[in-house]
């Protein structure tokens, strides 16, 4: 089964995607995430000029070589771009293979390890009050696992809420350049504890807990909120620090019992090796389409397993419901299985480009038995929602100095 043509769509259905669609000599076709938020054409680039002419004539079912000729034949391996494109590339290639065998992805993986996917959904709101409330509806909605982010007071557009925009277009109003937005440590610090106590206080401790620092604090002050949440009994602390210095997590752990979580800016295994290796971390949040694909991901779960460390693909809707899906095979084989971020599945926009097998019940996911990935792409409703340029947010210091956002 030989490609014949590499397809690169670009297309913004609520928010921008890059599409992979791998077309074979036999009729066939395979179709692979490959969007990296705010640096789509960067993605694009590369497919449409390294990475497609090295493709055609090659065996669509050798994936594995596939796979390691764009990681070691470029010699500039790694990085987000690359890894990203390489991604779409590895995705397209399964969900071609799936369709061949007349076999959903994951029993080529193996098998299932479970019958349903356990997600957890996004909380936020502008103060404490309506962040509960949001809360209140997701566990009526059937939700076991929630995040709360909440504004915190004096800073306007805290990371998990928009203010009054409903998109980060918004946010860039007529001036499409990254949005600034204010970061007070102190402010947040003594805020984000009483969140957690009023939400126990008023749902319990049954409902599991999960709380997104993005990064914003020095390792001693995250060892400092980790010890403050032990009451409130937290699934995991996502992101506390910076990831590049792997030792941070270390200092972290020897001062807190809260679970850490990292890794969705990850983009390969030597990005997470030292953080495993040592224990540092309880769950690791790589996600298939900014991580080399399912080749890749397997291989980070199956290490990851060894250390007791659980998995929890990170799934915001800058992945597109290709990426979804991919982890969705990739959760119901992993042994090793944690949770799985859920945002819903997009608007009516969205549904229109994309069509999915992915149902949600009772804070789970359910996948059906449909070969490969279960995704379909329909190019002409894709020409109807052309690339908008788009940047996330970037922080400062309210003395101007730039921060982690």
């Amino acid at each position: 089964m030989k490609i014949i043509d590499v397809k690169i769509f670009v297309s913004c259905p609520s928010r921008n995607f890059v599409t992979v669609k791998i077309e074979t000599d036999e009729g066939l076709y395979g179709l692979g995430d490959a969007t990296l938020n705010g640096r789509e054409m960067a993605v694009v680039a590369y497919l449409q000029e390294h990475i497609k002419p090295c493709l055609i004539g090659k065996d669509a079912h050798q994936i594995e070589d596939i796979w390691q000729y764009l990681y070691k034949g470029c010699y500039w391996r790694r990085g987000p771009i690359t890894m990203t494109a390489i991604a779409g590339i590895d995705m397209a290639l399964w969900d071609l293979k799936g369709k061949v065998a007349g076999l959903p992805v994951y029993q080529l993986l193996g098998g299932k390890s479970r019958t349903k996917i356990k997600v957890y959904g996004h909380a936020n709101g502008q103060n404490i009050d309506e962040t509960l409330d949001h809360l209140g509806k997701l566990i009526e909605d059937g939700y076991k696992a929630v995040r709360l982010q909440c504004a915190i007071p004096g800073l306007e557009g805290t990371y998990g809420t928009l203010a009054d925009k409903k998109d980060y277009y918004e946010l860039q109003s007529n001036r499409p350049l990254p949005p600034e937005q204010l970061w007070d440590t102190n402010k947040y610090l003594n805020f984000i504890p009483s969140l957690f106590k009023k939400a126990r206080e008023k749902y319990g401790m049954e409902i599991q807990l999960l709380h997104d620092v993005h990064s914003r604090l020095t390792p001693i002050e995250a060892a400092k909120l980790g010890k403050e949440l032990e009451p409130y009994n937290l699934l995991f602390l996502e992101d506390p620090v910076p990831a590049e210095n792997q030792s941070n997590y270390k200092l972290i752990r020897h001062h807190t019992t809260t679970p850490l979580a990292v890794g969705e800016v990850f983009n390969s295994i030597w990005d997470a090796k030292k953080l495993i290796e040592s224990q540092s971390i309880d769950y690791i949040r790589m996600a298939a389409t900014h991580a080399g694909g399912l080749t890749s991901i397997k291989r980070i779960m199956d290490f990851a397993s060894l250390y007791n460390v659980r998995t929890a693909p990170h799934g915001p809707p800058d992945i597109s419901p290709i990426g979804h899906a991919a982890h969705a095979h990739l959760n119901i084989w992993a042994p090793n299985f944690g949770i799985q971020e859920f945002v819903g599945f997009g608007g009516t926009d969205m549904n229109k480009v994309f069509k999915h097998s992915l149902t949600y019940d009772n804070g789970h996911l359910l996948l059906k038995d449909i070969p490969g990935l279960g995704v379909d792409f329909d190019e002409q409703e894709a020409k109807q929602f052309p690339y908008k340029r788009s940047y996330l947010p970037i922080s400062r210091l309210e003395d101007g100095t730039l921060w982690d956002w």
